[in-house]
């Protein structure tokens, strides 16, 4: 650690470490030194190319007025250190908090669509003027919405999730989750939602959306949900990890994000903020309502098709996104229910 900060002048001796224990992705460390606190990222998947490209997007939204945290350049201008075969980046330390959508008035969450909105626009501008970057992310379909890597390639479009894969899946979860021993709480919900998911596609299989369907493509940050979102006071101090940095719908990203910040515990939106939040999306971005309705079915399909939280629990033995899944579970049955509803709510 100290050979790492030995490479930044300015960044003074280190006096502690402290991991950060938020965060699914990657590792991150809280720094305080003699000069300062500082934010030392350890980026798992070592793209150092991919990682070079989202800090250089951060510097120039900076830039544009967006509250961002670009990484610290060291003595040789490089803003990725490879040590090992591990690459890292050291960022300012952004005394803030994260602040989910219960925590948002109707107002505030207005400022947040109109936040992203502006990441949009700017977004555009920065990575499409002139500076090479026109490059975008392979991840397809609804896995989209659970953590996964990213690697730089041209958008292409994406076909939606085949039913037919997810009851397949569904039925090999569905045996995963009834053989676990000793089974808990958190089995018996699994069970109980696989096969509630399974008859609602049965139900609404003919819906799915058509090649083609998806909205206009834009650079997107591509994990924009609060804990990607640092405030403070009442206003965001600094978007971080842009490490999912991609061309994709833009209006998806919206959705998803909305999906995210207003989802209550029992699974409903707060479609009053949602509304607020939207239309200032609309405004700031210049996207239409036929793009926001065509980027709520398409994710709306998404959910309805996903169970990456099941997937890290049963295939990989990861536990730790088992707290978001009651919420997000019955997130889908209550769209599903409430479908013309929500739809009105993202563009009217």
């Amino acid at each position: 650690m100290r050979a790492l900060l030995r490479r930044y002048r300015g960044a003074g001796e280190l006096l502690s470490c402290e991991p950060v224990t938020q965060g699914l992705l990657n590792r991150g460390y809280r720094l305080a030194t003699t000069r300062g606190a500082y934010f030392l990222k350890h980026h798992l998947d070592g793209d150092r190319d991919a990682i070079v490209r989202q800090h250089r997007a951060t510097q120039r939204l900076e830039r544009l007025g967006v509250p961002v945290a670009p990484p610290v350049e060291d003595a040789g201008g490089d803003t990725v250190a490879v040590i090992g075969g591990h690459c890292y980046a050291l960022h300012p330390w952004i005394d803030g908090r994260h602040r989910g959508g219960a925590q948002l008035t109707v107002r505030a969450s207005a400022h947040l669509g109109a936040l992203l909105g502006l990441v949009h626009t700017c977004l555009d501008h920065v990575m499409d003027a002139g500076h090479g970057d026109r490059t975008g992310s392979d991840r397809t379909g609804p896995d989209r919405t659970g953590p996964a890597g990213s690697r730089a390639a041209p958008y292409a479009g994406y076909e939606s999730r085949d039913p037919a894969l997810t009851f397949q899946e569904i039925s090999e979860l569905l045996a995963l989750a009834r053989a676990r021993r000793p089974r808990d709480a958190f089995d018996e919900l699994a069970a109980h939602r696989l096969v509630e998911r399974r008859a609602l596609l049965e139900r609404h299989a003919h819906r799915r959306p058509p090649p083609g369907a998806e909205p206009a493509p834009g650079w997107v940050h591509g994990d924009f949900h609060p804990l990607n979102l640092l405030y403070r006071g009442v206003e965001p101090a600094a978007i971080v990890d842009w490490d999912r940095l991609a061309v994709l719908p833009r209006a998806e990203e919206a959705v998803r994000a909305a999906a995210i910040f207003f989802v209550r515990p029992t699974g409903r939106l707060e479609l009053a903020k949602v509304r607020a939040y939207a239309t200032a999306y609309r405004r700031a971005a210049g996207a239409d309502a036929r793009e926001l309705a065509a980027a709520v079915h398409r994710v709306w399909w998404e959910r309805l098709n996903d169970f990456w939280i099941l997937r890290w629990r049963y295939v990989r033995h990861d536990l730790r996104a088992d707290p978001q899944f009651a919420a997000v579970s019955a997130l889908a049955v209550w769209w599903t229910k409430e479908y013309e509803t929500v739809r009105e709510a993202f563009t009217a």
